[in-house]
């Protein structure tokens, strides 16, 4: 009987073709739903997933020829990561394959909201020229707080060390990176919200992570800051920004990521929070896609194989 691996999600061929060439039977099947999952999954011995699977402890019980979970991208919260190796289950994920596109689109969301280039591109459009009110603010000489110092933190770090801010981050995780990022200094939180200008989060979401951005933890930052988050929507608490946004002390936010990403199950609770959230001219928005280009889907297959290979 040979061995099988189910693809649940959009991936790059060459991930398919490289299963294959290691002996897999591969099932590719984009639209199966978590319940299909928990049905079939036992006759696999990997999975590759992306958001919309969760493989929780449940799921895996029914699970007893399995032996990998790969991860397309970073986020490991979906995956109950305790349980997995209680049954010696080996969980793979790719940052790797992302962390450049994503530190690309920090940066241009951050262009766009210094610029004001939605507004100014909107105005132009309708064939309205208005100069002095598209003033912009330039990055040279400003403070960037990195909050995070991982795959996507540190890429972010390293692009932007050619551009003449200071940057600091804040990492409790992470050792010291003086040898290996020397552009980077290393301070305590509360540094990076008394100095920073610019907040940018790549955390991992977690118990100790969500809504670590919340009132107290704004008030707390340098009047003016701009916070960008690509990493997990809860880690802000997002009525705490639509706050801090409407009492100006919060200059602008760029958001890949949000707390509630099916606009179709928002509680009346959440579309006012949201309906304020987008009314703001002064917040850059895009559907959690930072990490979403053509060369990355190519990348995250490289290295899920590659990643593979090494457990095989």
């Amino acid at each position: 009987m040979s061995k099988k691996a189910l693809v649940t999600d959009y991936v790059h061929p060459s991930l398919l073709t490289g299963l294959e060439q290691r002996g897999y039977e591969v099932v590719y099947d984009r639209g199966i739903t978590l319940e299909e999952v928990k049905q079939v999954i036992l006759e696999y011995e990997g999975i590759i997933i992306n958001s919309k699977i969760k493989m929780e402890a449940t799921t895996m019980d029914t699970a007893p020829n399995l032996k990998w979970i790969g991860r397309l991208g970073s986020g490991l919260e979906i995956i109950d990561l305790e349980h997995a190796a209680k049954k010696n289950i080996v969980v793979i994920n790719t940052p790797e394959g992302n962390r450049n596109a994503v530190a690309e689109h920090a940066i241009g969301m951050l262009l766009t909201l210094a610029n004001n280039l939605k507004r100014g591109d909107s105005e132009v459009r309708d064939k309205v020229w208005r100069r002095e009110e598209n003033r912009g603010w330039e990055l040279k000489g400003k403070t960037l707080g990195i909050i995070g110092l991982g795959h996507t933190g540190s890429k972010l770090a390293k692009k932007m060390s050619a551009w003449e801010l200071d940057i600091i981050s804040y990492d409790k995780y992470k050792p010291d990176t003086s040898d290996t990022i020397p552009y980077v200094r290393r301070v305590a939180q509360e540094d990076i919200l008394k100095h920073a200008d610019i907040i940018s989060l790549h955390l991992p979401l977690s118990p100790e992570t969500h809504h670590l951005v919340d009132d107290v933890f704004l008030q707390k930052c340098k009047k003016n800051v701009v916070l960008i988050n690509t990493s997990r929507g809860a880690v802000v608490d997002t009525k705490a920004l639509v706050s801090a946004l409407e009492s100006g002390h919060v200059k602008g936010a760029c958001l890949d990521v949000f707390e509630n990403e099916k606009p179709n199950t928002y509680s009346e609770a959440e579309s006012n929070t949201y309906n304020n959230l987008f009314a703001f001219g002064n917040v850059v928005l895009s559907p959690h896609v930072a990490g979403w280009t053509s060369e990355s889907l190519e990348r995250i297959a490289k290295v899920m194989l590659t990643k593979l290979d090494n457990y095989l």
